[in-house]
């Protein structure tokens, strides 16, 4: 389902589109595979941004928060991987007024503004990196409040649909199912049955309820698909401003990868033309650290 975006006359055209990418392992930063071509694609077909918000699952904080920082710096937040992916940096500058357009849009809800302890995390610059590879639109991430319920992130997100107007693109970083314990390495691009249930229900509610995303916490499957939070709640800000814009999203590409992780992605008001020309696999984890280990 493709549908067309909403005007807004102050613009004189239409809202910037807006997605959440199943991330998976850090090492798709640097690799190349069915998943990186999407998220390619993804960032060529949005018009230029006048600025990127990424509500990323390795953000997660007790407080809603906002990065102020005019250079974020790049933050390798993982373990045992090759230092190739240690070496990687992302060099996208902030937007400190953002923080400011964030708390307006949000209000009532109390934002902070971090001016020095956080940048830009994994969740964000490994999907970046092949959306947006020139670095030059500036990064502000808002951090997931591990305090408050799922319908607060929903909530958070439909108050974010004013930034669309004003050219901010709006990016959810995470995995809808997220179980590192439970990854087989053995099914590198296969679902479990509780990982596939669960993720067809969340997709039929984004393309067609995403109002009720936030329901899936009473899903049989939820335990499994969502042992933390983390992860999940991404998708909740894109579903938040999918139910505000009065449509649903459509599936950029999806697949499963080592049984319990879903890459599926969604994006809102934007057709993303090669995005399911790639090939192959989601990167690997590390052989000899724990998934659980590595804060993937």
């Amino acid at each position: 389902m493709t549908v067309d975006s909403p005007a807004d006359p102050a613009r004189g055209g239409a809202a910037m589109p807006a997605a959440f990418l199943g991330h998976g392992s850090p090492m798709n930063a640097i690799e190349h595979n069915r998943y990186t071509t999407a998220w390619q694609a993804f960032g060529r077909a949005v018009p230029r941004p006048r600025a990127i918000l990424v509500v990323s699952a390795h953000w997660y904080i007790n407080a809603t928060a906002v990065t102020a920082m005019p250079r974020p710096r790049t933050i390798h937040d993982f373990y045992g991987f090759p230092q190739e992916l240690f070496d990687v940096e992302y060099p996208a500058p902030g937007l400190p007024q953002l923080v400011e357009e964030v708390s307006e849009a949000v209000k009532p809800t109390w934002v902070g503004a971090d001016a020095d302890s956080w940048g830009i995390d994994h969740g964000s610059w490994s999907v970046l990196r092949h959306a947006f590879p020139d670095a030059d639109i500036p990064v502000v991430q808002l951090s997931i409040n591990a305090d408050k319920p799922l319908d607060y992130h929903f909530d958070l997100g439909t108050k974010l649909a004013s930034l669309r107007d004003s050219g901010v693109l709006v990016l959810g970083s995470g995995n809808v199912v997220h179980n590192l314990r439970g990854i087989d390495p053995r099914l590198p691009e296969d679902g479990f049955d509780w990982a596939r249930r669960f993720d067809d229900s969340a997709k039929e509610l984004m393309l067609h309820d995403p109002a009720g995303s936030a329901g899936l916490q009473t899903h049989g499957d939820f335990r499994n698909a969502v042992p933390t939070p983390d992860h999940f709640i991404p998708l909740l800000y894109i579903a938040g401003l999918a139910a505000a814009s009065g449509h649903g999203t459509d599936v950029l590409v999806d697949g499963y990868s080592y049984g319990s992780l879903s890459m599926t992605a969604y994006t809102l008001d934007v057709a993303c033309p090669g995005a399911n020309e790639g090939s192959g696999a989601s990167a690997e984890l590390p052989a000899d650290v724990p998934p659980d280990g590595t804060n993937t």
